[in-house]
Formats: structure tokens, sequence, C-alpha cells
């Protein structure tokens, strides 16, 4: 489909799933093919990710809502790179991407370490996260501001790898930050084996020395635990805390993963932490 307009070219136009009415269903909506500026890439999507955070943006009353209309959702994507702007190098051009979305300014002290989700620039400067009010992958071509904010992903299948970008990522970023204390015979719990919790245990398996302890509040997720990797299961309920002490010796555990955040879920997280152990929600 193309749109017109007096004296203008033809411009070829794209579908993309928007969040046009505050309060009602995203729709799908035909919009004009973006062309990337001096510094862009353009992707073709060839995945992208649903997530929590959609489900909450959209629940938002109009009052709270601050991500503008309409916006292209989703926050997880990977795509194939068809076209660069001024500056950038064309040999980019036909790789396989996961793009990270936390962007930032590039030149503040946390994003010149790689850690542009801390950017202080970013909200006075306007610059928003792809589908968080930047338009994001769930579209048939998305825009990316810079080539670092690529990650090229090989031979990976883009449906199984698009979550890594934030089911995955952020996992990796809590148990990252804790690795000092992951060492062997040192004990890690995971509260909450969903969509972050259960990668985060074969996170933990992977690159840490821990023996994981996962508490969930049904079976069926205790044994998908189980599957993907942890050492022990423990039904989240009054008196779990009493249980990873007794797996501990009286200890408590090392660190503990919050992937909830509820009001109990920290109870429980305080009362099984050892001394001079770790929370991270």
């Amino acid at each position: 489909m193309f749109t017109t307009g007096k004296g203008a070219e033809k411009r070829a136009e794209m579908r993309a799933l928007q969040y046009v009415t505050v309060g009602q269903e995203p729709v799908i909506v035909d919009i004009p093919k973006p062309i990337p500026k001096p510094g862009q890439v353009l992707l073709k999507v060839l995945a992208a990710g649903i997530c929590h955070s959609d489900q909450f943006l959209m629940s938002l009353p109009a009052e709270q809502y601050t991500y503008g209309t309409p916006l292209t959702l989703g926050h997880e994507g990977i795509g194939t790179v068809v076209e660069v702007g001024d500056g950038v190098a064309e040999s980019w051009i036909g790789r396989n991407v996961a793009v990270y979305g936390p962007w930032g300014c590039g030149y503040c002290r946390a994003c010149t370490v790689g850690q542009e989700s801390y950017c202080v620039n970013a909200a006075k400067l306007g610059i928003a996260p792809p589908g968080l009010g930047a338009p994001g992958a769930m579209a048939e071509y998305e825009i990316v501001n810079d080539v670092r904010f690529l990650f090229p992903i090989g031979d990976l299948d883009p449906v199984k790898a698009v979550a890594l970008t934030d089911a995955g990522l952020t996992p990796y970023h809590a148990i990252k930050n804790e690795l000092a204390k992951l060492t062997p015979g040192s004990t890690a719990v995971t509260i909450g084996v969903g969509g972050l919790g259960h990668v985060g245990i074969q996170i933990l398996k992977a690159i840490s020395g821990a023996r994981v302890i996962s508490l969930d509040v049904t079976e069926a997720k205790l044994e998908l635990a189980r599957r993907v990797g942890a050492d022990e299961t423990i039904l989240s309920k009054e008196g779990a805390a009493d249980e990873v002490l007794a797996l501990t010796g009286g200890d408590g555990a090392d660190v503990v993963f919050d992937f909830v955040g509820a009001g109990a879920t920290l109870e429980t997280a305080r009362t099984a932490v050892a001394v001079n152990g770790s929370i991270v929600i």
C-alpha cells in the first residue's frame, strides 16, 4: 500500500501493532515505512516478544500514561539490517541482530561503561526505549538509533531468542552483579519460576558455582524449575524460609533473587537470606 501527498513521492507503508487510544485494545494499522536518519539503521523485523510490561503499559489510566500515542509496541525485537543511514558501515546490511532496549545518551558515565539502562540524560533528552516511548518491534520494520544497540545473533532462531533481550537480560543483569557471592559452595534462592525466573535458574547454573533453590506456588512451576536446573525446590508458602534455612544448615542463602516482588515474597527473602547476603528484587 502507498500514501501520497501533494507534490510528494509515494512512500511505502508497513503494518504495525499500535496502542492508539488509552484504555482500548491495540490495533493493526498501516503507517509509513521509516527511513533511517544519519547514524540509524532499519531492521526488517523477524521476531517480536510480548511482555508483561506491555500489559502494564496498556492498563495505566490516562493520568498515569506517559508513553505517547500512537505507540508501536514491542520492546523485545530481532531483525535483519536492511538499510543504514549516513555514517553507518554498510557491512551491517544483511546481519541478523537483537535489539538492546534501554537506550541512553551514549556519553554519560553510565553509558560509557555499558550501563545505558542507568543513563542520567535519557529523560531530559527525550530518549525512550523502543516499544516504551519510541516505535517498537511489533511492526514489519523498526528503526534503531545506533549500532551500539545491536547484538549479532549468528544462527540463533530469532523466535526462540527474542525474549533474551528482556526476559534473559534482566536476570542476567541481576545475577552478574552478585557473582562475587555465588562461588562454589554458595546457595542462591530464586523466588518465582515465571518468564524471568526460569531463565534466571539456567543462567545461575551456567555462570556461577552456586547451588540453586527455587520457590514457587505450584508443583507445576517447581517441576519446570527442576527441569531447567534447580537443585532443590520448595513450595512458596508460609514456612518456606525455614525450609531454606534447613537446607543451608541454618545459615540462609548467600543471594535471594525475588522475581515476584510482592509483600509475601519479600518477607520470605528477608528471612531466608544469610548474614551479609544479598536480596535482589
